[in-house]
């Protein structure tokens, strides 16, 4: 793909986007690794139509990017074209019962809006370090809460420039899955629906979650969260790839800078300078032994993103 080539198209249809060459996606991930992406766009406004427009008609499938926080993303880069979007995506309206969200605006800022105007059902958001439109996507969710119970509508466009309104229905959720990460869209707006809450209970409840999370999850390492997805019930019981992992002895095992966190055995952190090789290195490793000793096979809930022919080496 000539990349110069689509870059000045892009500068034609757009003059005003910010775009970037060869740009370090070690800097859009919440593991701070992975090295460069052949384009990246971060258009505002009416320019989020002019950039896919022009991707479609140059055959180009772009990858949509919220705060990266469950994505790896390999060392030697992505030979493709990102799409992250900027302001105005990143605010929120509240009218009555319902909240308004651009796909950019990260999920805390989310909750703590729902929290502003006594709205609750949120609360369980406050603390992923992800996007709107990333949370979508992947139906986030944490101490029972995920996106498929409060969503109402998702706003998107299509890989083609359409605008489409997807019913909460229509969403094909699942854990963590929804249709947005089969079909290509790029998320611009949620609406939620939530309930009347008291603000003082609110916030409670979001202070006592964000307390368990600093004390259980090891929040001061870059890290994309969870690593591995729940497992499947095992003669009807739930399991739990975190007390799998804690029971085969795996909690400090480290390959390069990544480390099985020693506080939650579910996180691979980056303990500094590890590289997605490293990365995935251990995920091998733990995925091996867990399997080895439990018959259980552990699957990743981090997406994995590389050049043509790379995947995940188990």
């Amino acid at each position: 793909m000539n990349w110069n080539a689509l870059y000045h198209r892009l500068r034609e249809q757009a003059p005003t986007l910010e775009l970037r060459r060869d740009e370090p996606m070690a800097r859009h991930t919440t593991f701070r690794v992975g090295g460069p992406a052949a384009l990246m766009a971060l258009p505002r406004g009416e320019e989020v139509k002019a950039v896919i427009e022009t991707a479609f008609h140059w055959n180009i499938i772009p990858l949509f990017l919220g705060n990266g926080s469950n994505l790896l993303v390999s060392d030697s880069g992505y030979d493709g074209f990102v799409v992250k979007l900027g302001e105005p995506y990143s605010g929120g309206e509240v009218y009555a019962n319902e909240l308004m969200a651009g796909g950019a605006m990260p999920l805390s800022r989310v909750a703590n809006l729902a929290l502003e105007h006594g709205l609750t059902g949120l609360e369980w958001a406050a603390g992923i370090p992800g996007t709107v439109g990333g949370a979508v996507a992947m139906n986030a969710g944490a101490y029972g809460g995920e996106m498929s119970q409060v969503l109402c509508q998702t706003h998107a466009l299509g890989y083609d420039g359409r605008f489409e309104v997807f019913r909460n229905e229509e969403c094909g959720f699942s854990y963590r899955h929804s249709v947005f990460l089969e079909e290509q869209h790029l998320i611009l707006e949620a609406v939620f629906i939530l309930n009347k809450g008291d603000p003082a209970e609110i916030r409670a409840k979001m202070d006592d979650l964000a307390q368990r999370r600093r004390e259980k999850q090891p929040l001061e390492y870059p890290s994309a969260g969870s690593t591995f997805k729940r497992p499947a019930p095992v003669d009807g019981k739930p399991v739990y790839a975190a007390a799998l992992i804690d029971q085969c002895g795996l909690k400090g095992l480290a390959v390069g800078g990544a480390q099985v966190s020693e506080k939650h055995a579910g996180f691979i952190v980056n303990r500094g300078g590890a590289s997605c090789a490293d990365i995935m290195e251990l995920m091998a490793q733990v995925r091996e032994r867990v399997f080895q000793e439990t018959g259980v096979a552990l699957e990743p809930e981090v997406r994995f993103l590389g050049r043509e022919g790379e995947a995940w080496n188990f």
